[in-house]
């Protein structure tokens, strides 16, 4: 019974990763800005990567094996962190542009996504399940930190260029 719910789990998972690639993907197709397209292209191989993490995980619970722990890469958010922050980005960036809302809809998916990890690992009593997904949740709050910081910035850039300090 803790095998099915373990794959249903991570089934969701799988698809949410899925079609968090997608909609990266989508957001490299459609901007012009090269540093844009780094970023999405970078978070759209992270999801990548989830997927496949999950997928392993999948099979071998499909097969009636016991998960074993799988090796989990280091967080690589630092790489994106410094690309993300960079004063080139901040400026070409329009904040109230296609970019800027790509980035305010990936914050709220990355927060779901958190949400969805957190609470599906507090769920299952399978402790390699439960290390992938509190794994996976902690990589996504990385995610949502850094977005958020660009979020910050490219709206305190509307104020500035706009006037709009009350002081």
């Amino acid at each position: 019974m803790e095998n099915e719910k373990a794959l249903e789990i991570i089934k969701s998972a799988i698809l949410m990763e899925v079609r968090g690639q997608a909609f990266y993907k989508s957001v490299v197709e459609r901007t012009n800005n090269s540093d844009i397209k780094n970023i999405f292209n970078i978070m759209a191989d992270e999801e990548k990567l989830h997927a496949d993490f999950l997928t392993k995980h999948y099979l071998t619970i499909k097969q009636g094996l016991s998960p074993e722990t799988i090796l989990l890469p280091k967080e690589t958010s630092e790489n994106i962190v410094n690309l993300i922050l960079s004063k080139d980005i901040k400026n070409q960036v329009s904040g109230a542009g296609y970019e800027a809302a790509a980035i305010s809809a990936s914050i709220d998916m990355e927060n779901k996504a958190v949400e969805i990890y957190t609470n599906f690992a507090n769920e299952t009593t399978d402790h390699e399940i439960k290390e992938l997904f509190f794994w996976l949740a902690n990589w996504e709050k990385g995610h949502v930190k850094m977005l958020s910081e660009l979020d910050k910035e490219l709206r305190e850039k509307i104020w500035f260029d706009n006037n709009f300090w009350p002081f």
